[in-house]
């Protein structure tokens, strides 16, 4: 951990779920120090906000009360690696806020840098037509990005195979991704995410089936598991073949597991997210060790305001970064939960947020009536 417990402990902690769409809630951690240093850290983990809670209750205590947090490379399940990521986040935020730096500087890197970013419109379309995802692909554009990021395959299961069922569901996915690159046109970086929705048979006819559409990558076709790592090699080797990455590995926990899939040979692009890899120093070594395997490093973000500023600052110092994610117009809330707001897209690039620490706070005014649950703890 980078924010210096042992000379300055943590006195309060508070979990605060805020819902800010119907089918969102965001998760925030709080902390104040005993110096009087306060931090925020972000650990939202969408559907999964019960598990949350259940390691809060089981494990603030304990951190207050001085124990370790877990061990990245011990893969502890990912409700405790959010709750233990964001605790470290908001630790480094207090840490660098008492130092009178941002984040950026107190871990290396430049105030003034310039991080480049894509759109994730996914959350946003809620028309599900290939008209739909064709205008949130023409807003995003409209809006500053040059790249942009869709989930396309709704109807596909895993379970599915290459046959006419497999291949009626993998074509309504198709359309949707002809809409939005006939959107875009040809140059704007196109990037699409499977979550985990292909088993292997029909996975074959996927990565032929996007040739005509100039993906800058394809994401997370199959069930990422250590038995899937030769399966995604070889997927990966026919994209690169027709010029398209692969990327992957959002949702990992420390450095570690990381490295089993680039030694496999499984990703062109990992995303570690700050949300869960295991902390800031996490991150940091996560990216190292995979830029010096020659990985592309692009954070996952499509989350809230927190991890968004916290993931600017990151990426500010992040060995290997090439572009972050951030959600595109899913609600207001992204823009008004925080004091100042996030700094908005210029160019398909974001400045930092500027200030100590990560640069913005939560606005309570803001956040109280989007409440839904909330905890607190006390060393």
């Amino acid at each position: 951990m980078i924010s210096g417990f042992a000379v300055d402990p943590v006195q309060r902690a508070r979990l605060s779920l805020a819902r800010v769409s119907d089918r969102t809630i965001w998760a925030f951690v709080e902390i104040a120090c005993a110096s009087g240093a306060e931090g925020v850290g972000e650990a939202s983990l969408a559907g999964r906000e019960s598990a949350l809670v259940d390691s809060a209750i089981a494990h603030l205590p304990a951190w207050l009360a001085g124990a370790p947090l877990p061990n990245p490379a011990s893969a502890p399940p990912l409700a405790l690696a959010a709750l233990a990521t964001a605790f470290d986040v908001a630790g480094g935020d207090a840490a660098a806020r008492r130092s009178g730096l941002s984040l950026a500087r107190m871990l290396g890197g430049a105030d003034e840098a310039r991080i480049p970013l894509y759109a994730n419109i996914n959350r946003r379309t809620r028309d599900r037509s290939p008209a739909g995802f064709g205008a949130s692909a023409r807003d995003a554009f409209g809006r500053g990005f040059d790249a942009v990021k869709i989930a396309p395959f709704d109807e596909v299961r895993p379970e599915m195979r290459d046959d006419a069922e497999g291949r009626a569901a993998l074509d309504l996915g198709l359309a949707r991704i002809a809409a939005v690159r006939d959107t875009l046109g040809g140059a704007p970086r196109l990037m699409v995410d499977c979550h985990w929705r292909f088993g292997e048979a029909l996975s074959w006819r996927l990565v032929e089936a996007v040739r005509p559409f100039s993906l800058y990558w394809l994401e997370c076709p199959v069930p990422e598991t250590a038995a899937a790592i030769p399966h995604l090699a070889v997927l990966r080797r026919r994209l690169n073949a027709n010029g398209v990455r692969q990327a992957g590995l959002e949702e990992f926990t420390g450095a570690e597991a990381f490295l089993a899939f680039a030694h496999g040979g499984a990703y062109d692009v990992m995303m570690p997210d700050i949300k869960y890899v295991g902390g800031v120093a996490e991150m940091l070594r996560t990216a190292s060790a995979l830029a010096a395997l020659g990985i592309e490093v692009s954070p996952h973000n499509p989350t809230g305001p927190i991890c968004h500023a916290a993931s600017l600052h990151v990426c500010a110092a992040l060995p290997g970064f090439t572009m972050l994610e951030t959600q595109f117009d899913e609600t207001p809330f992204f823009r008004s939960l925080t004091t100042p707001p996030p700094p908005g897209v210029d160019g398909g690039v974001s400045g930092l947020p500027k200030g100590g620490g990560l640069g913005l706070v939560l606005d309570r005014a803001a956040l109280d009536p989007r409440i839904t649950l909330e905890l607190a703890f006390r060393a």
